[in-house]
């Protein structure tokens, strides 16, 4: 940067933008910015602001900078005292100078971090999370903790404080007019930012500090390294074999194979065939995501693939609601009669069907706000010592402590893999041991050992052994 230009560069806020007036030699070597032929004005995105700070530290001339709207915060304390892998993830954020993702598993305390960087940073915060039940999550949580006014952006409610809880849904709506009003944001679940709209609300955010919490940041499309360029790379990883025994409870994953049925069989090798046929016949190779969202594009125009994928998703029904799975099941819940179990199933019919068959609390999402805390009330409270569910506790839901999870369906994604075993994964309150074992032959009860189990029912022969295979 030419230091003999003693002209001042002015920054001020302006529309999910940072305009930059000051002398053209100097403006023109900032990151980011470009000419806006529309307002005659220099324009840089708001995310860049950090790097134009940056830039111009070195420059020894004026900066006038009004990009943020100041705000007067009190100290903020928490009661929390962070575990030693939470100073260290809180830590390794702080070295990467505030910018980063930590991938932690649930159960581990992400939230805990975030408050404890909160805290010390003392600045106007967004945080930003999926849903509404997380919504009101944070919002309690920020209420306990800090005796500060905290806003709320979503669930019915548009308010604005210093300490502000937004959905990913609300900040994008509102993104380009409140820029300016945070110094820091935290991403909850930050693998929804990678989402095509989301990601505008990184953009517009003049926040310097910016913190993402995952416990699976890769998505499968890519867009994690959408992610990381908007909040900053992976900066403290830890996995919950990294955690489990000392921090987390110990955990087996058993994996159950069950057959299906002669006429189940044949039902699902003519709608698979049909599938693989269409793809034979049209050239199509699916290696990746991306390639499947062409074929989906194709079935627009074209009746056969169409069909051929109607026959995928019947093939699919087939091997996940197996008769197979569901005398398994039976056979799980016997043998944990005294333990804490959520059931998890791809499909809502299934979950009913479950639910009159095994007397099980079901919770769907045509199950209302209302409904759902009462039933996991009762669950915390051992009313109830078993509920199924069709996808609605894998993510931004309290769930009350488990300790087994069968999961007889899903997307096969590891992250749906990972946040249902999180849903037994519970901070560690006694010695249980430290050891894992992953596919055990035949784990202990988890009530008398202290570990958490998750059963895993996969049909034989099948697209959903393949995956799961995979996955490991």
């Amino acid at each position: 940067m030419a230091e003999t230009d003693r002209d001042g560069v002015r920054l001020r806020f302006d529309e999910g933008t940072v305009r930059v007036t000051g002398p053209g030699s100097v403006i023109g070597d900032l990151p980011g910015v470009e000419w806006d032929d529309r307002s005659e004005t220099w324009r840089a995105p708001a995310h860049r602001y950090a790097d134009l700070r940056a830039a111009l530290d070195d420059w020894e001339a004026p900066v006038d900078d009004a990009v943020l709207t100041p705000a007067d915060l009190p100290d903020l304390r928490t009661a929390y005292e962070l575990r030693d892998y939470q100073g260290a993830a809180l830590e390794s954020w702080r070295d990467a100078d505030c910018r980063g993702v930590l991938e932690l598993p649930t159960g581990s305390g992400k939230t805990v971090i975030a408050i404890a960087a909160i805290a010390a940073r003392r600045e106007p915060t967004l945080v930003v999370v999926p849903t509404v039940d997380l919504l009101d999550q944070w919002e309690r949580e920020l209420r306990a903790e800090f005796d500060v006014p905290v806003g709320r952006l979503g669930g019915g409610e548009q308010r604005v404080e210093p300490i502000t809880v937004s959905t990913y849904d609300s900040a994008y709506l509102r993104a380009d007019a409140l820029g300016d009003r945070f110094g820091f944001v935290v991403f909850d679940e930050a693998h929804h930012l990678g989402g095509e709209g989301y990601r505008d609300i990184a953009r517009l955010l003049a926040a310097p500090a910016r913190l993402g919490l995952t416990a699976t940041f890769e998505r499968p499309d890519g867009a994690h390294e959408v992610v990381a360029a908007l909040v900053g790379p992976v900066v403290h990883r830890l996995s919950a074999e990294d955690l489990a025994g000392d921090h987390l409870a110990a955990f087996d994953i058993k994996r159950v194979a069950v057959e299906l049925t002669d006429e189940e069989r044949e039902r699902y090798e003519a709608h698979q065939g049909t599938f693989t046929d269409y793809l034979a016949s049209s050239g199509i190779q699916l290696r990746s995501g991306s390639d499947y969202q062409e074929l989906v594009k194709r079935s627009g125009t074209d009746p056969a693939a169409r069909e051929a994928l109607l026959a995928k998703q019947r093939a699919r029904e087939v091997m996940m609601n197996a008769e197979g799975k569901i005398r398994e099941l039976e056979r799980v819940l016997d043998r944990h009669r005294d333990d804490r179990v959520i059931v998890f199933t791809a499909y809502t019919d299934l979950v009913y069907r479950l639910s009159e068959r095994f007397l099980m609390p079901a919770i769907t999402h045509e199950t209302g706000a209302a409904e759902r805390r009462e039933i996991l009330e009762r669950f915390r409270e051992g009313q109830y010592s078993r509920v199924v569910t069709a996808n609605v506790l894998d993510e931004g839901v309290d769930v009350p402590d488990a300790n087994v999870a069968v999961v007889l369906s899903g997307s096969g994604s590891e992250r749906e893999f990972t946040q249902r075993l999180g849903r037994v994964l519970r901070p560690k309150t006694d010695d249980a041991s430290v050891a894992t074992a992953p596919e055990a032959t035949e784990p202990a009860t988890p009530s008398r050992t202290g570990r958490a189990l998750l059963y895993e029912l996969v049909t034989e022969e099948t697209a959903e052994e393949r995956v799961a295979r995979r996955r490991r």
